[in-house]
């Protein structure tokens, strides 16, 4: 019977069904590539727009917080940085299922429609030289909006390539995606610091400061043209056809009755609540190391160095894009190694590493000349974090509630820890009188991750939870057929084989109709 927790069906070792060939998804590779280009740069064009905030911070305060004391005006505009967050769950709860309901691709499309529009819009709104405090007001609800679209974004995003990309190639082809996000905050940090040198610092306040949001509207366009060339995913797609094809017979099944639909179902937020709670501990725990660690370096460090140690606004930009290129050319290699050794061991290294060098860090960005070696520092704990975070947190959750149970966890964690750790972090420098105090909070959320690392299961390799095993070619797949008994990493006794058959007719059934309207 199916197991509507995990999605799979159980079968006692040596008792069960034997792999066949036909039971394996083999991916075409066109279509992956599409689909992965797509996710990549529309998930970097997301982040292009969410970090140029971070970036151009200091310059906010003074177009929108002019009246409020001056040691308090950065806290004010972080604040309006961390509200995005708070709005994130909200998103994720939205975007989540209906994800899971109506397909990754039309909830990614969404996602970067609006975030572009926001972020847009940004860049048009009046200053509070013009309107006063309603200034601060219109940004703030672009922020919301922005913190909306968010909350369906990288759920979405890791669930996609997550899903289309091979087992044993996972931790490579999804780790990409972290590649464009970073690339993204680099691009906005680059973007900054260029009409920051020409414009010069009196024009950037009198209006250069709309330039990077209002280019926002022509780099969405660009990011929605590949968007929208994205298929979905085949595990979405069969999932889909036996939720469909039998939800009228599931409903009319006694009560208590389960059925091969069952794991076919997306769940409501009760559901996933109910059945996958544990994991999503887990996730959240993670998620939060990772978005402490990463939301320091990219939205927090450099209004942190103009406010802590007088760095100019250029200085500060400069300061980080080498760490964010850096990150993001690493990011794919450490995705690769996550696939020969598994994704914990990737995971344990992120986590020491931000415990050991946090501190030494923080104390060396005092001293110019060192400030680069610092940020890479950082970045090294912050690449092996988010290098495995698109492949090993969807691994958590089964196809048919993926989406949705990614985006609670994913969303509650960076909406309490990563989005108000800038927030957090310069709160801490002025209630201590401390400036490495951020640094601490940092670790402490290592620690949480660590513990969490503790009761996670290995997914390197493995197929997803609720799906059938995936390969990049007929010959991988007749392989793992030939080497089943022999494989580690291949728990025959786990496989959905009922789900499989029965989505596989049910999706026939859907192309014969469609074949036959047409």
């Amino acid at each position: 019977m199916p197991d509507e927790r995990t999605g799979s069906t159980r079968h006692p070792r040596g008792r069960g069904r034997r792999l066949e060939v036909d039971h394996v998804t083999v991916v075409d590779r066109k279509p992956m590539r599409t689909a992965i280009a797509g996710a990549v740069v529309g998930n970097g064009m997301e982040w292009y727009d969410f970090g140029i905030y971070g970036y151009l911070t200091a310059t906010m305060t003074t177009v929108f917080v002019p009246d409020v004391p001056q040691q308090w005006q950065l806290l004010v505009v972080l604040a309006g940085f961390a509200v995005s967050f708070l709005v994130r769950p909200i998103g994720g709860l939205v975007l989540g299922p209906l994800g899971d309901r109506i397909g990754r691709q039309k909830t990614l499309a969404l996602t970067m429609i609006m975030m572009s529009l926001a972020t847009g819009a940004i860049g048009l709104l009046p200053t509070s030289a013009q309107v006063g405090n309603w200034a601060l007001v219109g940004l703030i609800l672009c922020r919301v909006v922005q913190g909306f679209s968010t909350g369906g974004e990288y759920a979405g995003a890791t669930t996609f390539v997550s899903e289309y990309a091979p087992d044993n190639r996972r931790g490579f082809l999804a780790s990409i995606l972290d590649t464009g996000s970073y690339l993204g905050f680099a691009v906005g940090a680059a973007t900054v610091a260029v009409c920051q040198v020409t414009l010069g610092q009196e024009t950037m306040l009198a209006w250069g400061w709309r330039v990077p949001f209002l280019l926002a509207l022509p780099l969405g366009a660009i990011a929605m043209f590949f968007r929208l060339r994205i298929e979905e995913s085949p595990a979405f797609e069969k999932t889909k056809a036996l939720s469909d094809a039998t939800a009228a017979a599931s409903s009319d099944a006694p009560t208590g009755t389960s059925t091969t639909a069952d794991a076919a179902q997306p769940l409501g937020l009760g559901g996933l609540l109910r059945h996958h709670w544990r994991p999503i501990l887990i996730a959240v725990a993670l998620v939060g190391a990772t978005n402490t660690a990463g939301y320091s370096l990219t939205s927090y460090m450099p209004s942190y160095l103009e406010a802590n140690h007088g760095y100019t606004g250029l200085q500060a930009s400069l300061a980080t894009i080498p760490a964010l290129v850096a990150l993001s050319i690493a990011v794919p290699f450490v995705g690769k190694l996550s696939d020969r050794i598994g994704r914990k061991p990737v995971y344990a290294v992120a986590i020491v590493s931000t415990i050991v060098l946090t501190v030494p860090a923080y104390l060396m960005m005092a001293n110019p000349s060192l400030v680069w070696v610092s940020m890479l520092m950082l970045a090294f704990s912050v690449t092996f974090y988010v290098a495995i975070s698109a492949s090993a947190l969807p691994a958590l959750f089964p196809t048919a509630s993926r989406y949705g149970a990614m985006a609670i966890a994913y969303n509650i964690s960076v909406s309490l820890f990563g989005g108000t750790a800038p927030m957090i972090g310069e709160l801490l420098v002025k209630v201590t009188g401390i400036t490495i105090a951020p640094a601490f909070y940092t670790i402490a959320f290592a620690v949480f991750g660590g513990i969490a690392l503790l009761t996670m299961k290995e997914s390197a390799g493995r197929p997803l939870p609720g799906s059938m095993p995936t390969v990049g070619s007929s010959e991988e797949a007749q392989d793992l057929v030939d080497t089943q008994e022999a494989n580690p990493r291949l728990d025959v006794a786990d496989l959905p084989f009922e789900e499989h058959d029965a989505a596989t007719a049910a999706l026939a059934d859907a192309n014969g109709d469609s074949r036959t309207d047409a």
